[in-house]
């Protein structure tokens, strides 16, 4: 049997916006990644790094102008607009800063919707909703709108959205931006109990309390990635 291929692997990957224009800008030079099934990663870097581009490019939300990158063995270059669509929804689950819920649907409603794109039955949508409420401790919250939950329920809705199709990877941006620090313990200790129970975490953050949480940290400096180090077991904290 041949050996199960990392979740992530790029090899030097490269991005430039605006290439032979006076606007160039090359936002990454020659990373080569590996993240393996079941790893927690976090990616640092300050503002202008590269960081946000190469998470575009992990989530299948840009394209690179050069290098490889493989998504769970398949070379995302291979795909059309629609198969890097059909990736996205199989393979990753999206966590971002703002949270990005609907404000006039419920809990339930927000979570489900995932599962209208992935063409899942309706009968099977409510069941699999709550379920993923369950997993983040919001079963009494589903019935819930945005603007009656709390900042860090809030980021649980959108991570059981994140979960809803059973993605191999959840990409996180800045998940603990928008809440106070108390809150963002608790929501990396989710991440901390996702990742036990099987999930790859990728986390994007220019926060260390944050990062220590992973069990590897690289930083993104320039366009270029430098490995900082293996934290497990134990840590950074």
């Amino acid at each position: 049997m041949s050996p199960r291929p990392p979740l992530i692997e790029t090899r030097a990957l490269g991005k430039v916006y605006s290439p032979g224009t006076p606007a160039e800008v090359v936002a990454l030079r020659g990373v080569d990644l590996r993240v393996e099934h079941g790893e927690f990663l976090a990616i640092m870097g300050a503002s202008g790094s590269g960081k946000s581009t190469m998470m575009n490019l992990i989530g299948c939300l840009d394209t690179p102008s050069s290098g490889t990158y493989l998504c769970d063995g398949v070379d995302v270059a291979s795909l059309d607009a629609a198969g890097r669509a059909r990736l996205r929804l199989e393979k990753i689950g999206f966590v971002f800063q703002g949270f990005n819920l609907l404000s006039r649907q419920t809990a339930l409603e927000n979570v489900m919707m995932p599962l209208v794109y992935a063409g899942v039955p309706v009968a099977e949508r409510e069941p699999r909703a709550r379920e993923a409420l369950a997993q983040v401790g919001l079963s009494d919250r589903a019935g819930h709108k945005p603007s009656e939950l709390s900042g860090g329920q809030q980021q649980r809705v959108a991570i059981a959205r994140a979960l809803i199709n059973q993605p191999p990877l959840l990409l996180a941006d800045e998940p603990t931006g928008a809440l106070d620090s108390r809150t963002s313990e608790e929501i990396m200790a989710l991440f901390e109990r996702l990742q036990a129970g099987g999930r790859t975490i990728i986390i994007i953050t220019h926060e260390q309390p944050v990062a220590d949480h992973a069990d590897r940290i690289v930083v993104m400096h320039d366009g270029e990635l430098h490995e900082q180090g293996w934290q497990a077991p134990g840590k950074g904290k």
